[in-house]
């Protein structure tokens, strides 16, 4: 039994979890416990909004599959980082937020103007799995807990512990902080039974596939996911989520609503689901491209919620569990099994090689006015081949998926919540997780990296040496095409477009980073190469083709998003968009004559 002050025990808490970053703005709050903190060696990240520092967090969960924790200041604070608990909550991100409040005196007190104090808890109850005050010093064990069992437990999410200052002087005589097994589930293995059916499912399939979710990514299951892969000898299927590519599965990995995904997925009998909610853009794995063979195909659902099984689509073989205990437990209990690859295999990989190459050949020239395609292939042309890549915006990230000139082996993009504006806290994050042995990419459109562009100073402070390659169009793209889609091209689009004063590469040196100016498409590369020399935080500013950058003709892929609001007939204002036109000019390279 140790003595110790609450705020050493709050410590010796999330290191129990393996966890070495906190972020949050400092507050009298807190003081005690970030001095301790940084006294141990953790690191300290405090960005300049809340909700930064909730994006910083998934950013780096989605690199180390460790929960975020963040100390948030009462009032003020607290509601600051309610957006980024919805963010959170929507992306299956675990963390946990300890919410600094007044003392406990103040709850009840009959009267006005407390000073920074409101009702915290009722805010957060929509969004938050957990919500625990701390009412007495002898309740911090048993709510931090709580609040780490509940994040890290079935489908992953946020939590929030309530501070009040009223514990935050107290000292206990405590024994040391046990280790996560000691009170949580960890490494669930599913049952012998399922497994041994999954197995048998398997070895009897003839065209099985793996639909790979980001969820596999964020746990780090690479390897194991890998290695299910090579057993089967089978195609690979990317969710929406999940744009990186497991290295060694590059010739036989296909991204969902792709002609070859879609024909793989229509012959395929058996599918192994994994860290995917098989959700409204996976068609709930029943509908559009599975729709064909779908009464006699047999689905393995590797999950951690049992709650889940079932509810989007009928589940034959649930292996309830952590995926990486349940994707080994799999691949032992398939033992001896090597499956040939099926005969289409070659004609697959080359038809979507040839679909690249195609798609690729189609971009317009490098000259001004620089279309986004352009910008795609000229700036990740250059990259290290392990850079993380993330993705943000509204038109512009749909290029950028569309051309990147290298498989990524992490990538991140705000998938499930929709919302644009994360990309750069989700950089810093990333950056965070790799330290200095990768290097971290953000792809974004202007009005995007505006939401958060203070936390450049952020990765000047903490080094974090990413770059940020800028779609400038002066305009809510996405918004003013779904305008003109809807009333005509010659719409006043009010309050989509934007003044052209602003230069990022200006606003990054004014914060001490690295900036680039560029007009020409030739000059990108070089810009980006210059970036990387530098060694600091970059902001490479290119001014974009507007007119291209507002329609949704020709971005490829845009008529399979289309279809992932298709049950309720929602498809988010883009109804006005020519039917004929979409579908004759997305999904295909583009036409150069076609006013690029």
């Amino acid at each position: 039994m140790t003595l110790r002050a609450i705020h050493e025990r709050i410590v010796d808490l999330i290191q129990a979890e393996g966890i070495d970053t906190i972020f949050g703005i400092p507050d009298p709050s807190f003081f005690a416990m970030f001095l301790e903190a940084e006294r141990r060696g953790m690191n300290l990240v405090a960005p300049h909004h809340e909700q930064g520092g909730a994006l910083m967090a998934d950013g780096l969960y989605r690199l180390t599959g460790k929960p975020g924790v963040m100390g948030v200041n009462k009032g003020p604070g607290v509601a600051n980082i309610a957006a980024g608990a919805a963010y959170l909550a929507k992306e299956n991100v675990p963390a946990v937020f300890i919410m600094a409040q007044r003392h406990r005196l103040y709850e009840q007190r009959v009267r006005r103007g407390k000073m920074q104090y409101m009702s915290q808890t009722p805010i957060f109850e929509g969004v938050m799995k957990y919500c625990g005050s701390i009412e007495y010093p002898e309740q911090v064990d048993e709510i931090f807990h709580e609040a780490f069992r509940q994040a890290m437990s079935g489908v992953p999410g946020p939590t929030f512990v309530e501070l009040p200052l009223s514990v935050m002087q107290a000292q206990l005589d405590l024994p040391p902080a046990p280790p996560p097994h000691r009170y949580r589930l960890v490494d669930q293995h599913a049952g012998t039974p399922e497994v041994a059916e999954a197995a048998r499912l398997l070895e009897q399939a003839k065209c099985p596939i793996l639909l790979v979710g980001q969820g596999a990514l964020a746990a780090r299951g690479h390897a194991a996911v890998k290695a299910l892969a090579d057993k089967l000898a089978c195609p690979v299927i990317q969710t929406t989520a999940a744009e990186a590519v497991i290295e060694g599965l590059d010739e036989r990995t296909f991204p969902y609503g792709s002609a070859v995904a879609s024909e793989i997925v229509a012959q395929s009998d058996v599918v192994v689901a994994i860290g995917t909610e098989i959700g409204e853009p996976m068609h709930y794995g029943r509908g559009h491209h599975w729709a064909s063979g779908d009464a006699a195909r047999k689905w393995i659902y590797v999950e951690r919620d049992p709650t889940a099984i079932g509810v989007n689509r009928p589940i034959d073989v649930p292996l309830v569990g952590d995926l990486r205990a349940v994707v080994p437990q799999l691949v032992e209990v398939l033992g001896p099994l090597r499956r040939d690859p099926p005969a289409d295999m070659p004609k697959w990989t080359q038809a979507y090689a040839a679909y690249r190459a195609e798609l690729f050949a189609s971009v317009p020239g490098a000259s001004a006015p620089i279309h986004v395609a352009r910008l795609a292939v000229e700036a990740t042309r250059v990259l290290p081949r392990d850079a993380v890549v993330v993705r943000d915006g509204g038109a512009s990230t749909m290029w950028f998926s569309a051309f990147l000139q290298f498989p990524p082996r992490d990538a991140m993009w705000n998938s499930n919540y929709g919302a644009i504006g994360p990309g750069l806290p989700y950089a810093l994050g990333a950056q965070l997780a790799v330290g200095d042995s990768r290097r971290v990419v953000l792809l974004t459109g202007d009005s995007s990296f505006m939401f958060h562009i203070a936390e450049i100073e952020t990765a000047v402070r903490k080094n974090l040496p990413v770059i940020c390659v800028v779609a400038v169009d002066h305009a809510w793209g996405i918004e003013v095409a779904s305008y003109k889609a809807n009333y005509g091209a010659d719409t006043t689009a009010p309050e989509a477009r934007w003044g052209k004063q602003v230069r990022f590469d200006k606003t990054a040196e004014s914060f001490g980073a690295h900036g680039e100016y560029v007009e020409r498409g030739e000059d990108i590369a070089p810009a980006v190469e210059r970036a990387l020399a530098s060694g600091k935080p970059a902001v490479i500013h290119v001014a974009v083709d507007a007119e291209a950058n507002s329609s949704f003709v020709g971005i490829p892929g845009f008529t399979e998003f289309r279809t992932w609001y298709g049950e309720e007939g929602d498809n988010l204002g883009f109804a006005g968009t020519p039917p004929a036109a979409a579908a004759a000019e997305s999904d295909k390279p583009m036409d150069k004559g076609a006013g690029y």
